[in-house]
């Protein structure tokens, strides 16, 4: 990678449009934030928008601060019209001492800017030290570890500390962010107990402004000295900058993040432990070996070799593009190596010698597998598999899509079918259970429930908790009622 390119990534250097930062800043101004009398931007790059607080905001004080020194030029350049009130200072958001720079400054205060959109992951793999420390501080055990969900943005680490340090001061934090990194301030916020009033928050549009594929939004906050009431909040969302009223109302409701908190409260008596439990289909992690497709009657793999195996081990596949279109008629197949967690597959040598010589002539694909969940595992080893896998009927929805379409997957060409790790499912044994859990799932109330507590905007939308916290029996139960 190139230098400079590199320095972006770890960065997450995407500098702020000028007409975005003063657009942010009419919002703010709108919202209440008339004359601060001093304007903060903790990551200001090359000083977009202390240039625009310059003249939406005359008599205030300037501070940036920015780790790259050739953009501290460049800002100061920026700001020469505003030289006596503006100070640009070179150095590293991690290594600044907040409480020193923040407490006492004159307010009221405003915070503003676009840090950088970057995950502790990313910082990681180009080996540099800048960030915050990157351990599991979520306390997260497993699976969730190894898998990456102690992987965080640095902006979600950086906003925190500042809402933190503003505590009984009167400033309104107004940051760019990734809408996922709003969203978990606003758990953060909550389970701190961190006195914060709600402003909202604002859907921007990041191919636009910053060419980039990600869901995004300016977070608006405010901290106060006066006490402020105790209590649940909603933030409300609007779905941009010039929207005159909210599209839903985030919050945080019985220790949960909903999406919409009024839906939330009107399906409330659904909530409850599903039985029959939710599954996630197979992970194996090498499409190329693993999955098959049909030409004529023969199999194929995704290396154009035609591949000749045990029948036993090749089960009809359907994929979460195939769920979410309600395809429920599969044209690939998945080679099973396993039908338990941890089974020993070295049984396949006699049992299925051809699997096995085929598996083994791509063991150096399979072995390069980089999830740590395939360590001490047994060759050839995949993942999400059970009983339930074998299920002859099931009810799949795809974690992926931006839909909630449930589908009935029955048995094809007498084999049960496999799902892909991106779908989830009910396993049932027989049709007549299936069909009656898919209309349960396809009523309006299981709509609503599913509204309340899904974040479409979400790289994963469907996840296992949500649908496990939909109780089927209370389902059926008020579908019956009414």
């Amino acid at each position: 990678m190139k230098a400079a390119a590199r320095t972006r990534v770890e960065r997450g250097d995407w500098q702020t449009p000028a007409g975005l930062a003063r657009a942010v800043l009419e919002l703010v101004r709108a919202r209440g934030v008339r004359s601060p009398r001093t304007v903060i931007e903790p990551t200001c790059g090359e000083g977009t928008f202390l240039v625009a607080a310059g003249a939406r905001f005359p008599r205030a004080k300037l501070v940036g601060y920015e780790i790259n020194a050739e953009y501290t030029r460049v800002a100061r350049a920026a700001l020469r019209g505003s030289a006596e009130r503006a100070r640009i200072v070179t150095t590293d958001f991690f290594a600044t001492d907040w409480e020193r720079e923040l407490r006492g400054v004159p307010g009221p205060v405003l915070v503003v800017g676009n840090p950088p959109w970057v995950t502790t992951a990313q910082l990681g793999a180009i080996d540099r030290a800048n960030g915050p420390d990157r351990s599991n501080g979520r306390g997260l055990q497993g699976l969730d570890a190894l898998t990456g969900k102690s992987n965080f943005d640095v902006s979600e680490w950086m906003i925190e500390r500042l809402l933190v340090v503003l505590q009984g001061q009167d400033a309104t934090v107004a940051m760019l962010c990734k809408a996922a990194v709003a969203r978990r301030l606003v758990e953060a916020i909550a389970a701190r107990g961190l006195a914060v009033e709600p402003v909202g928050l604002w859907r921007i549009d990041a191919a636009e402004h910053f060419d980039a594929s990600v869901s995004a939004v300016l977070f608006v906050a405010r901290t106060r000295r006066a006490a402020m009431r105790a209590g649940p909040v909603s933030w409300p969302v609007y779905p941009r900058l010039d929207a005159p009223e909210p599209e839903s109302w985030l919050g945080v409701v019985d220790g949960v993040l909903v999406a919409d908190a009024a839906r939330f409260v009107r399906t409330r008596h659904l909530s409850g432990h599903c039985e029959p439990e939710w599954r996630s289909g197979v992970k194996h992690d090498c499409a190329r070996v693993m999955e098959l497709s049909r030409e004529g009657d023969a199999w194929f793999n995704g290396l154009g070799e035609r591949v000749d195996i045990e029948s036993e081990l090749v089960h009809p596949l359907l994929k979460s593009s195939d769920v979410a279109n309600d395809r429920a008629a599969p044209t690939r197949a998945m080679i099973v190596t396993q039908r338990a967690l941890g089974e020993d597959t070295r049984a396949l040598r006699t049992r299925a010698p051809r699997a096995w010589r085929y598996l083994s002539r791509h063991r150096a694909l399979l072995e390069a597998r980089k999830s740590s969940i395939y360590d001490n595992q047994p060759p050839f080893a995949i993942f999400g598999v059970g009983a339930y896998s074998f299920a002859p009927w099931k009810v799949a929805v795809s974690g992926l899509y931006k839909r909630s379409t449930f589908t009935i997957v029955g048995p094809h060409e007498g084999r049960a079918v496999v799902l892909d790790d991106t779908c989830y499912f009910l396993a049932f044994d027989d049709e007549r259970s299936a069909r009656r859990a898919a209309v349960a799932l396809r009523s309006d109330a299981a709509s609503d429930f599913f509204g309340a507590r899904i974040f479409w905007d979400a790289k994963r939308p469907i996840t296992k908790s949500i649908l496990q916290a939909l109780d089927l029996d209370a389902l059926r139960a008020a579908a019956r009622s009414r």
